[in-house]
């Protein structure tokens, strides 16, 4: 079918995908950068162009109340948030899985406080990365846009029932001005469908219990459940990409390889940032350079086997990251760590922070930090000087 291009913010691409699959329910609460998602789809609503229930909230944590409790009743629902957002969510968004959830959030990353900032790092995401929530992480608005088609039919999926996050940069994405290319609408509406929950708990005749206290005689079992859906999703997922594939006519993967198969000097990257690192990569590799990217897309469930194999031949690795941990590496560098332990080759790998609270990061950054790739593999690495800061005045 035909496609349409279209200039949309990051946003407004995720708002585009919203109105096209048109969610039973969508809770909502503005929040700072993620504001205009719902600001643009309740004037979808206002206009009559979706028949979606909106429910304004009084905070996020209603909203994920509101959310969850929607989901259960067999609702397709659908919300956004950011930052503090999402931290006020916090008690209702471990719920939302322990419950199996179906739901699909747009998380558009933004520093957590403190100090108050409103720009961009994945503090707030990587805060709740073992919460039960499947998790990607997109490049620009255009993956943002097809990764919340997939998401819907992930997350309702009978042998997952997770709730999904897409996640996209605060600014960086959310705010900037793109050509999106657009699916047809009735294409999206039959690959979609309507969701078939698999339970009805308004039946009546059918009474279930949903929420109750659960000590030590089952609380295990009961997350072991959930434990195995989050493994499960990974063929799922696989399935899921291999079918829109077939509409979108492009290829989707758990990560994506830039230059690696040959590579000895490799970044690996989350979200934004990649695109100006692939820009780098092709300015290096006509100076006859062997460098690559390789861009991590699906956080949760993590694609270890996937991530050690792309990685395991190159002399050295820089783990570029938005967020840093307290007294330990950042989260991305521990995922890959643990993945490439069992390997007897293995390259060096260093954890570079970069980027916190929306400071710049451009072409200059990023053929800087790729010279630091050269010098690392002549280095002796200890515990002292495997996490480094770039981009901080000191």
């Amino acid at each position: 079918m035909a496609r349409t291009l279209k200039a949309l913010t990051g946003a407004e691409a995720v708002a585009e995908a919203m109105r096209q699959i048109n969610p039973d329910v969508v809770p909502l609460y503005p929040i700072t950068p993620q504001t205009q998602i719902v600001e643009v789809y309740s004037q979808y609503v206002a206009d009559g162009i979706v028949d979606s229930e909106l429910v304004r909230c009084e905070s996020e944590h209603s909203v994920m109340s509101v959310a969850t409790g929607a989901s259960i009743a067999g609702a397709r629902v659908m919300t956004a948030t950011s930052s503090q957002g999402l931290a006020f969510m916090f008690e209702p968004f471990f719920i939302a899985p322990a419950l199996r959830a179906s739901m699909v959030l747009n998380l558009v990353n933004r520093a957590l406080s403190g100090p108050i900032n409103i720009h961009c790092d994945h503090s707030d995401g990587m805060a709740v990365r073992d919460s039960g929530w499947i998790t990607f992480y997109c490049e620009d608005g255009q993956e943002a846009y097809e990764h919340n088609f997939m998401a819907v039919k992930i997350s309702e999926d009978p042998e997952v029932q997770l709730p999904v996050m897409v996640c996209q940069d605060g600014f960086i994405t959310s705010h900037s001005l793109t050509n999106v290319e657009l699916l047809d609408d009735k294409e999206v509406k039959d690959y979609v469908g309507v969701r078939k929950a698999a339970y009805d708990f308004l039946d009546t005749t059918k009474p279930l219990s949903v929420g109750v206290l659960d000590f030590y005689d089952y609380f295990f079992e009961h997350k072991k459940q959930t434990f195995d859906a989050m493994e499960q999703s990974r063929k799922v997922i696989r399935r899921v990409f291999d079918e829109f594939s077939k509409i979108s006519g492009k290829k989707y993967d758990l990560i994506e390889k830039y230059h690696t198969d040959d590579a000895e000097y490799i970044i690996v990257a989350l979200s934004s940032a990649c695109g100006i690192l692939k820009n780098a990569v092709d300015e290096l590799r006509a100076k006859g350079k062997k460098v690559g990217l390789l861009k991590v897309i699906l956080f949760r469930p993590f694609p270890e086997a996937e991530v050690a194999q792309a990685l395991k031949n190159a002399k050295s690795v820089i783990i570029l990251e938005r967020v840093s941990g307290f007294g330990t590496y950042s989260p991305l560098y521990n995922e890959i760590s643990a993945g490439l332990y069992h390997y007897d080759k293995k390259p060096k790998m260093v954890n570079y922070v970069f980027g916190l609270g929306g400071r710049n990061f451009g072409m200059s950054d990023a053929l800087g930090i790729y010279k630091e790739l050269e010098k690392i593999d002549e280095e002796f690495l200890d515990e002292k000087n495997k996490l480094r800061y770039w981009g901080v005045r000191e």
